[in-house]
């Protein structure tokens, strides 16, 4: 059974970093991207940065850019997203998800985490 366990969520200050951590289990994920998404309350579910299985060229929603990190460790079937300059509206529910070859979109994803919740106070 695949499972993809968010962690590092918070309360932080605007200004202040995160790093979220997802760790997966459950088969291997050679030549799988991993992907960041994010959920507002009242907001639709939107992409916040992907990766590919090889690290290279990854994506990123304009509104993160220059702020988030997406990077992983294949040895450890991990990948992170580091948040600097957090602003109030990064505040959401951030899903990993992971899908076989590349994507972008959460639609294109097969598995989900269930979250953690980041919230960024003004």
């Amino acid at each position: 059974q695949v499972q993809l366990v968010e962690s590092g969520g918070g309360l932080v200050q605007a200004g202040g970093s995160l790093r979220l951590s997802c760790a997966a289990s459950g088969r291997t994920f050679i030549g799988y991207a991993m992907g960041w998404f994010r959920q507002a309350p009242g907001e639709e579910r939107e992409s916040v940065a992907a990766i590919s299985w090889s690290g290279g060229t990854p994506y990123y929603a304009d509104s993160v850019k220059g702020r988030f990190t997406i990077s992983r460790d294949n040895a450890k079937n991990t990948v992170y997203l580091q948040m600097n300059s957090l602003k109030p509206e990064d505040t959401a529910v951030y899903y990993c998800a992971a899908k076989r070859g590349w994507g972008t979109e959460d639609h294109e994803y097969n598995y989900w985490g269930r979250g953690t919740q980041v919230t960024v106070s003004s």
